[in-house]
């Protein structure tokens, strides 16, 4: 079961005020486990959003593996994933999207 982060810092907040383990049984209905665990969370940055837009990257470039098979329309798999420090299969598959 998902909690709400405000739910989280509510029931963490609520034990670091001297509050015992059976008050926050009885308040928030969750185990110790359940509050060290999210403390520990909470101290780390677990909870933290990640802003900006992430991209992932890509061993093979989408445009370089165009060219070099524009260069080159005859290579082999092999020939290419040598070029892009790869295997052939991912080199299969990349042109297969493409």
């Amino acid at each position: 079961m998902a909690y709400d982060i405000d739910f989280i810092k509510r029931a963490v907040a609520y034990k670091q005020n001297g509050h015992t383990f059976s008050q926050l049984r009885e308040a928030f209905g969750i185990p110790p486990e359940t509050y060290y665990q999210w403390k520990y969370n909470l101290e780390t940055g677990y909870y933290e959003i990640k802003k900006g837009k992430q991209i992932r990257k890509r061993k093979i470039d989408r445009e370089q593996l165009k060219n070099a098979v524009a260069q080159k329309p005859d290579s082999y798999l092999y020939e290419l994933a040598n070029i892009f420090e790869c295997s052939p299969q991912a080199i299969f598959y990349m042109l297969e999207k493409l």
